[in-house]
């Protein structure tokens, strides 16, 4: 393993990335057997959380350079999901959603780095302000490709929340005439934006939607505002005969719902609905790529799902009943991607 890591480190420093990359491959097989320490029986599980998840984070910079940011995201999800509180694997996991041009999600990312950041490190003000403009630039970036909807977000303080979304909402309507098809104020967590700390210290914010399309804001709002995230299309399980009808309803429709929902998900840490609200979204994303016969891609969303899973109790406060369902959900991702069948937690809350 030791020689691995410093041939693979050497190869790095000389940016012959694709030989890096397959050194650090075999180090990541020898740490999987049990070599993370000289003495196996002397290692503890920490010892191979951190090893594994620095492994990966070289692998994600090894596939970047390679040009092959596909790659990269997939062991930023595994790098994350073995030490979920180090801000820098977030930022990387951004970096590979930008290059994908995921940018709700790269913000996202980059949102959930400056948190952690901020709470670990004690918030240097020029790493914290980087951070925060990368995130930022990801968040304009998405909302700058956009044409199905618009958003405003409205500063809150602890006014009552019904009036100050009827005003939300007029203002949207006022400010953007173009997306008042159908709008709609977030209800279910509030908002931050990345402005630096000493010009809105803690300000939060109320987040409104418009859209173009009235059914596909409906839908997303149904989405967004349910206590139970459930996936737009999905109300029965899917058989064989309908594969074709969810193709076309991933192409028309469910392609510009998640977009939508990705957005949101790019400035809210924490849900109303409970802190396993997001991977539940995901979860059903990945059912309905199974669905649609796309293995890859569905196995890609699962361990996305991981990640967030394992980074929640590093960003909120989880009661013992969320905790439970935390690590069911995680162990359900993981039959999951091992292709294990069977009943299991998710299956129930699809019934539900």
């Amino acid at each position: 393993l030791q020689a691995a890591l410093r041939d693979g480190s050497a190869r790095y420093r000389q940016r012959d990335f694709a030989a890096a990359a397959a050194r650090f491959s075999t180090a990541l097989q020898l740490c999987s057997k049990g070599f993370a320490t000289e003495d196996p029986l002397k290692s503890s599980p920490d010892d191979f959380s951190r090893l594994a998840s620095w492994i990966e984070s070289k692998l994600v910079i090894c596939y970047l350079k390679l040009g092959q940011p596909g790659l990269a995201l997939h062991h930023s999800h595994r790098s994350i999901i073995q030490n979920p509180s180090h801000f820098r694997s977030h930022l990387r996991q951004a970096v590979c959603f930008r290059c994908l041009h995921r940018y709700s999600e790269a913000a996202r990312s980059a949102m959930v780095a400056q948190c952690l950041y901020v709470l670990a490190e004690g918030a240097g003000l020029e790493t914290s302000d980087l951070i925060q403009l990368y995130w930022q630039a990801m968040t304009q970036e998405a909302l700058s490709g956009e044409v199905s909807f618009s958003v405003l977000y409205t500063p809150f303080e602890k006014e009552d929340r019904t009036d100050k979304i009827k005003e939300a909402n007029k203002t949207f309507a006022e400010k953007h005439p173009d997306y008042v098809q159908h709008i709609f104020t977030d209800p279910h967590g509030i908002h931050l934006l990345p402005e630096r700390a000493e010009s809105h210290p803690d300000q939060q914010y109320l987040l409104t939607l418009g859209f173009r399309n009235k059914e596909i804001g409906k839908t997303v709002e149904t989405y967004v505002t349910r206590k139970l995230p459930v996936f737009p299309g999905q109300k029965t399980t899917f058989s064989p005969s309908m594969e074709e009808e969810a193709e076309t309803f991933w192409q028309n429709t469910g392609k510009r719902i998640m977009a939508a929902i990705a957005f949101i998900g790019s400035t809210k840490i924490k849900d109303e609905r409970g802190p396993c609200a997001q991977a539940i979204e995901q979860f059903h994303h990945a059912s309905l790529l199974s669905h649609l016969q796309r293995g890859e891609e569905q196995a890609q969303v699962m361990t996305q799902a991981m990640a967030e899973l394992a980074t929640v109790p590093y960003l909120q406060r989880v009661s013992q009943e969320d905790d439970k369902l935390l690590q069911s959900l995680m162990a359900d991702a993981v039959d999951i991607l091992a292709g294990r069948t069977g009943e299991r937690v998710w299956t129930k809350i699809q019934k539900v």
